[in-house]
């Protein structure tokens, strides 16, 4: 009985340092994956079809029952499709009329980016300003080269503004975003302020974590009023070195902070 006893004491025991072992030595097998959702399936099948179509804004697209006997699937997972395409912009829900291709503006394109970006573990300081500088270095270069008296005189006041910030680091933060803006305006192409717009959050983050490191702010300003200038005399490839130099400063900056150069999406 004993001898019973200590056989299974020292089969659970055995048992037992097989599991930590084998735990130990690392993971056996990968997690499960959820498959996706039907609905989730309906809905990019959808979208993809709104795409390759070339459906504009205000185009109908067929009913839910329609859509329910084409798919093959109850109206419960058209309806739940359809309200994921509608939260994300894509699809309109007009009462009398049913679904319609939305109109989506550069807003909702940047706030849906913006998501992404916070939502994300993987992206890093690096990633930002790299996509920055292809943002800004070109359209430097294009504002110079397309800007009219009046874009010419909304960027001085821009500039103005920036200089009247003064010594007030966070004036000066919020001053720099909107010259910055300012700029991606001035080339008359819609797709740059919409892609700065999608990482401003972080890029907001980041001036006010660099403008106070001591003697930058003098820096600052005369980085800015040399990309003016530039632009200003229609010089594009003078602005785009005064946009490159400025940025090459700034990344010099923020390696000189404290702070690990770390996932910008949580920095505050």
């Amino acid at each position: 009985m004993e001898a019973s006893t200590e056989r299974r004491a020292d089969s659970t025991v055995s048992g037992g340092e097989e599991t930590k072992a084998s735990l130990g030595e690392g993971i056996l097998f990968e997690p499960v994956t959820r498959a996706p959702r039907l609905s989730d399936k309906v809905a990019d099948m959808i979208l993809e079809r709104i795409l390759s179509s070339n459906l504009r804004p205000g185009d109908r697209l067929p009913s839910e029952r329609e859509l329910g006997v084409q798919f093959g699937v109850s109206r419960t997972v058209i309806r739940e499709a359809t309200r994921s395409l509608a939260a994300r912009g894509i699809v309109d829900v007009r009462v009398g009329v049913g679904l319609c291709v939305a109109a989506v503006n550069g807003t909702a394109v940047s706030s849906t980016m913006r998501l992404f970006i916070h939502g994300s573990e993987e992206l890093h300081y690096e990633d930002v300003h790299e996509v920055r500088r292809l943002i800004e270095i070109d359209g430097a270069g294009l504002a110079a080269e397309r800007a009219t008296d009046e874009d010419l005189l909304a960027l001085k006041k821009s500039m103005d503004r920036l200089v009247n910030a003064g010594s007030d680091p966070e004036l000066m933060a919020v001053c720099d975003v909107e010259f910055h803006r300012t700029i991606c305006r001035l080339t008359h192409n819609a797709l740059y302020l919409v892609m700065l717009d999608s990482i401003g959050d972080i890029l907001i983050e980041i001036r006010r974590a660099t403008v106070y490191i001591p003697r930058r702010l003098p820096k600052l300003l005369v980085a800015h009023q040399q990309i003016y200038d530039a632009i200003a005399a229609h010089d594009a490839p003078g602005a785009r070195l005064a946009m490159r130099s400025h940025l090459r400063e700034l990344e010099r900056a923020w390696k000189k902070l404290t702070r690990p150069v770390g996932r910008m999406v949580h920095t505050s």
